[in-house]
């Protein structure tokens, strides 16, 4: 019942940007922050960014500059805002919450840089 739904993928050129969103339904228990993770083909799924609920951020190194992530607390909801996307951003992008309670993760959207 609980669970996560990314929206706000697609194909972009480089330079393009995008804006990702994540929303959560179901009773969510504690909430300790909310994480983007992307996984690219043949690699491994990797942590792109996070805030916790204190509302510390954190990049990658990879993204630090172009992302920025933010939430809206009201609507349990996560945003990951990209700009001056590289092909090398090309992937399917999850978010995550950090919660005591077991949240599967959801489908994900698939984020495409290409000239």
């Amino acid at each position: 019942q609980v669970q996560v739904v990314e929206s706000g993928g697609g194909l972009v050129q480089p330079g393009g940007s995008l804006r990702l969103s994540c929303a959560t339904t179901g009773s969510i228990g504690r909430i300790y922050g909310m994480g983007w993770h992307r996984q690219a083909p043949g690699k491994q799924r990797e942590l792109v960014a996070s805030i916790l609920s204190v509302g510390t951020t954190n990049y990658a190194d990879s993204v630090k500059g172009r992302f920025t992530i933010s939430r809206d607390n009201a609507k349990n909801t996560v945003y990951l805002q990209m700009n001056s996307l590289k092909p090398e951003d090309t992937a399917v992008y999850y978010c995550r919450i950090f919660s005591s309670t077991a949240i599967p993760w959801g489908q994900g959207t698939q984020v495409t840089v290409s000239s």
